[in-house]
């Protein structure tokens, strides 16, 4: 049984009702966790208002960045449990498990760094006058973390709110929460006082609900769905209360005639597989110069027909998505595109030692997708590539600018002049060039346009979400 974690003590939800933690490898029920409502996020709002009020807002950078990094040491100390408790909670693959663990340390390494170096400027004005600003942080901030990247997203969201002196409420996602609650208490063992880091579980309905409610929530992140992202944004503006939201997106990989496909092809492969595909900035969508399309597709094809899927404990390619729920979303888009008759290129493979119980599904390569389908136009959210063909470079642009959602873009070329033509054309929060996701980038700030949100996390950019800014004018003659 897991429980609540309120100013640094683990709590039963007022409810008394759990929720199972089934593992996605093989469909079982292996823990519970609360059931909360809306008295628990009172709790904890409560708790972190105190904490902030009495001793948070004591705490000048320097000493906030020692704890954070104090953090920092302990997670890379706790790996394997960590990785472990992810891996079964998720279905992670270990090599993915470990590496989720990594980016967390390594945000709170980032924003322990930068606690002190927040800075504020001296304005030119009038004579008699001296203008300055500072930044302060919002408060009690409110955190909404989604089930596919559960330690990795707490870093780059809870890390850069305490790192700009707020103290912080989190509602994981009721499918994978685990991980952290014992960050939560890591952080409790590294000196953060009560309060200041609060985890309450329970279904998004209720608790979530609750959350983005809460007269005491002075700002709110929130990854997920647009759909969920418009009512949070509804229920804060009620308020007045700021948000930073990142909603997803159907992310193009572009590439050109020149490119280099002994480089571009493993990138697009894992970018499309990794997590299962069920990352916000999967490169979903596959758009190729047509003078290229056929030899790209072909070895694309046989890559995949390589692939496969399993149980996370097998640390295969893929492991299985997060719930049943999951999968038959992703049936779904199989089968409206077997009805449209869009031709499959290749899949991968379900080994044999997959539980019968598990939510497997093999990564599947598309071609020819029609531009107005929704496998073009909406996430899948699983191992499902969709690949079309364009004839020059203002036909990209149009087919790359053609949905809804602007988070991320690929552009493979060398050439130059197209590169940067690409980038500036290209409506998305980030554009890789000749690569893609830089190697996670902790420190390269992340967000989106159009329906993929906006605000930005990561790098020092999401520390000026997490803060608002004060003008001070003094007149002295």
């Amino acid at each position: 049984m897991q429980f609540n974690f309120i100013a640094n003590r683990f709590c039963a939800g007022s409810s008394g009702a759990t929720l199972p933690m089934i593992d996605p490898s093989t469909g079982e029920v292996f823990d519970e966790i609360q059931r909360s409502d809306a008295r628990d996020i009172d709790e904890a709002v409560r708790a972190a208002r105190n904490c902030m009020d009495s001793v948070w807002c004591k705490l000048g950078g320097v000493e906030r960045g020692r704890l954070l990094m104090r953090l920092s040491q302990i997670v890379l100390e706790h790996a394997d449990e960590l990785a472990l408790i992810e891996q079964r909670d998720c279905g992670k693959p270990t090599k993915q498990a470990k590496a989720d663990v990594a980016a967390l340390a390594r945000y709170f390494e980032f924003y322990a760094g930068a606690c002190d170096k927040l800075h504020g400027e001296t304005i030119p004005y009038q004579d008699g006058y001296s203008v300055f600003t500072w930044r302060e942080p919002h408060g009690v901030t409110g955190h909404i973390i989604p089930w596919n990247y559960p330690m990795q997203i707490f870093g780059r969201s809870v890390g850069g709110a305490l790192a700009a002196g707020n103290v912080c409420v989190v509602k994981p996602a009721e499918d994978a929460c685990l991980s952290l609650l014992r960050v939560a208490q890591l952080a409790a063992e590294a000196g953060f006082p009560a309060g200041a880091i609060n985890i309450v579980t329970g279904y998004g309905h209720e608790v979530g609900d609750a959350l983005a409610r809460h007269p005491g929530i002075e700002h709110i992140s929130f990854t997920g769905s647009p759909g969920v992202g418009t009512l949070i944004q509804q229920v804060a503006a009620e308020r007045h209360c700021p948000v930073t939201l990142e909603l997803g997106g159907k992310s193009p990989q572009i590439v050109f005639v020149d490119a280099d496909l002994d480089e571009a092809i493993p990138v697009i492969i894992n970018a499309i597989v990794q997590n299962a595909g069920q990352t916000c900035s999967a490169g979903s969508r596959l758009l190729v110069d047509e003078l290229v399309y056929e030899p790209l597709l072909q070895r694309l094809g046989l890559a995949f027909e390589k692939l496969r899927v399993g149980p996370a404990a097998m640390n295969l390619d893929l492991g299985p998505l997060i719930r049943q729920s999951q999968q038959q979303r992703v049936w779904d888009f199989l089968s409206d595109a077997q009805v449209a008759g869009i031709p499959m290129v290749a899949q991968g493979r379900v080994v044999d030692e997959a539980p019968q119980g598990g939510y497997y599904q093999a990564p599947t390569l598309l071609r020819d997708v029609p531009i107005a389908h929704r496998l073009a136009q909406e996430e899948v959210f699983g191992p499902v590539l969709a690949a079309m063909s364009f004839r020059d470079e203002d036909e990209a642009v149009e087919l790359a600018n053609a949905t809804r959602f602007g988070l991320v873009a690929g552009v493979w070329t060398r050439d130059g002049g197209r590169q940067f033509r690409m980038a500036k054309r290209i409506r998305s929060g980030q554009v890789f060039i000749n690569n893609y996701g830089a190697g996670g980038g902790v420190e390269l700030p992340f967000g989106g346009v159009k329906s993929s949100g906006y605000g930005r996390e990561k790098g020092f950019e999401a520390l000026y979400g997490f803060t608002t800014l004060k003008t001070v004018a003094l007149r002295h003659g």
